[in-house]
């Protein structure tokens, strides 16, 4: 927690508005998605989601796992405990949303479904988007998939697959992902072999959202390792998320953004 606050605290030292972005890509989403402040219609269908979910006190039995599928912790959660600790806000779904709608991304990829909060948000934001998201707890992909069905969100296809097996078996995958929302690992080597495995993937128009890259050390770590990389031309540091661009004709900037 100490190290959060350090990094937010240094984060808001060095963050800035759209008054100081001279780049028109930048500026473009900054003023028309990121702080777009108009009322969607969506923003309500994603509320009921989330209200649904917090009003759930049922108890399942959450699934962590390693690598080759090993299960690495296991233990009895309350979901409406779940979706407050691990979900995503109401202001990030409605900034998720806003995301997906201004770039209308066709094909997502989402690693880390939990109750489907982001899923939502992801879904809504282009009804048109075949989404494909990955889960590794069977018992809260069941309860991810409830909800789909009962927000009539067809564009999703949920897999129940350890992410790092299901990422290898997709290396010689044509498919070109036009945003992935990373939210499924939280740790560096973790978040840097998903980075380097879907690199073939991408295109110009690539949009990547990694979550808690100030989590801890070492996803600051992942997440410089990123902006350094050399495919990388724009990067935006929201504190909680941090968006990758592929933008060739761009040139390389790295801007940290308060939402």
């Amino acid at each position: 927690m100490l190290f959060q606050i350090k990094s937010y605290v240094q984060f808001l030292w060095h963050s800035k508005n759209e008054h100081a972005v001279h780049s028109p890509f930048v500026f473009s989403l900054l003023t028309k998605c990121f702080y777009d402040k108009k009322s969607k219609p969506e923003y309500a269908i994603l509320k009921k989601y989330r209200d649904s979910i917090l009003a759930n006190n049922n108890t399942i039995e959450v699934t962590d796992f390693g690598a080759g599928s090993k299960v690495f912790k296991s233990n009895t959660r309350v979901i409406a405990k779940i979706a407050k600790t691990a979900g995503i806000s109401q202001k990030r779904a409605e900034l998720l949303f806003r995301i997906v709608n201004y770039f209308q991304s066709q094909s997502i990829l989402e690693i880390g479904t939990s109750l489907g909060l982001a899923t939502s948000a992801l879904s809504l934001g282009n009804l048109k988007a075949k989404i494909i998201t990955l889960e590794g707890c069977p018992e809260t992909a069941k309860i991810a998939q409830n909800q789909f069905n009962q927000f009539s969100l067809t564009n999703i296809n949920l897999d129940v697959t350890e992410f790092g097996s299901y990422l290898s078996d997709f290396r010689l995958s044509t498919f070109d992902f036009q945003l992935i929302y990373f939210d499924g690992n939280h740790s560096k080597k973790a978040t840097i072999d998903y980075f380097e495995v879907l690199l073939p993937t991408i295109t110009n128009e690539t949009v990547w959202i990694f979550d808690d890259i100030h989590w801890s050390p070492e996803m600051e770590e992942a997440w410089k390792i990123i902006k350094k990389h050399p495919k990388v031309t724009v990067t935006i540091d929201t504190f909680q998320w941090g968006l990758v661009f592929f933008r060739k004709e761009q040139p390389k900037e790295h801007f940290v953004i308060r939402t």
